[in-house]
């Protein structure tokens, strides 16, 4: 293996998976630790990087995928014939951020949290392969229970779920804030019916 090369044999084993690859895999086949499969990818796009190369290694999670660089998109979706993916929906968006916060959940949460039928959201969320089944609850009716996929952090520019931007707080002096314009704002409309 030594002649072959560490950082060439990490390079043939991602390109090949062509999904993404589970560090830990890789790390067992080679041999090595987990961190050496981080640092090996690591080095890999310092090198396509210097060398002006399309591709790059993003991390998802625990695995890693080969992919091209964003700028290049355009092209490939022409020479492939692709059509650009409509963009999803408020609703959609909606759906995805309530699974992303609270993964994995059920439909009946989903809904719970909307206050509407998430079934055709849920189902298109499900055919872009930006959620996943995550098996189901032991309960009565054994809901089935929704989680985020690979395919939704290599959308989102995400190498884990704990990048996601934090959920804004109400803290006390924005409530106190917001009191303070209400009561300035009902005194400015008497002062003006006066």
């Amino acid at each position: 293996m030594e002649s072959i090369g560490l950082r060439a044999t990490v390079e043939a084993m991602i390109f090949a998976g062509g999904d993404p690859v589970s560090c830990e895999r890789m790390a067992d086949v080679l041999g090595v630790e987990k961190h050496t499969i981080d640092s090996v990818c690591s080095e890999l796009n310092e090198y396509y990087e210097q060398s002006g190369s399309a591709l790059r290694v993003v991390k998802l999670g625990g695995q890693y995928q080969m992919t091209t660089r964003d700028e290049f998109a355009p092209m490939i979706r022409t020479l492939l014939d692709m059509k650009k993916d409509t963009p999803l929906s408020g609703a959609a968006m909606e759906v995805l951020a309530v699974i992303a916060y609270n993964e994995p959940v059920t439909k009946n949460f989903i809904e719970r949290v909307r206050g509407v039928d998430c079934s055709g959201v849920v189902n298109t969320l499900l055919a872009r392969g930006l959620i996943e089944e995550r098996g189901r609850l032991d309960l009565p009716g054994r809901p089935m229970q929704y989680a985020t996929s690979t395919n939704f952090m290599r959308c989102f520019g995400l190498e884990s779920m704990g990048e996601l931007p934090a959920i804004p707080d109400e803290t006390e002096a924005n409530l106190q804030m917001t009191l303070e314009e209400a009561i300035r704002g009902a005194q400015e409309e008497a002062e003006e019916k006066e």
